[in-house]
């Protein structure tokens, strides 16, 4: 597990744009939040997307970006972000190297079966590339909110 004081993991992923997105670009010029969740369009997924969406004016105030990962791929975070007018900037991790780097790749049970999945898990990481926190296992209700301060403080 990563811990507040780690060196954030280094990337490169596309956007729902298809654009390819770097750590090297972004590093030393924002904060970042990262935050992975399992699969576009589903309900907690969304709630979470959507209160990050509607607060990233607080974020872009405070230098910070928002970025949303998950495995679903490019055309899968387009459809996503147009159905429901997200703001934030969704990466694609089809390999899942980033949610490997982040260790957020785990395997749960849900009814009984066990399978490989994402640990719902926001980061954020200082100008410095610098983790000041990792949460695992978050409640995506009221949680862009809980981040929001917690960049405050930064």
């Amino acid at each position: 597990m990563l811990k507040s004081g780690d060196p954030a993991p280094e990337f490169e992923l596309p956007s729902a744009d298809l654009e390819m997105v770097q750590s090297a670009d972004l590093y030393g010029s924002f904060n970042l939040v990262i935050y992975f969740y399992p699969k576009d369009d589903t309900p907690g997924c969304t709630m979470e997307a959507i209160e990050f969406s509607d607060l990233l004016d607080d974020f872009r105030a405070k230098e910070t970006l928002v970025l949303g990962v998950s495995r679903d791929n490019c055309l899968s975070h387009g459809d996503f972000r147009d159905k429901h007018g997200l703001t934030i900037q969704l990466l694609s991790d089809t390999d899942g190297v980033l949610c490997e780097a982040f260790d957020v790749w785990r395997e749960k049970e849900a009814h009984g079966e066990k399978r490989m999945g994402i640990l719902r898990s926001t980061f954020i990481i200082d100008k410095n590339a610098t983790i000041r926190h990792a949460i695992y296992d978050v409640k995506p209700k009221s949680h862009a909110a809980q981040i929001l301060e917690l960049v405050r403080e930064l």
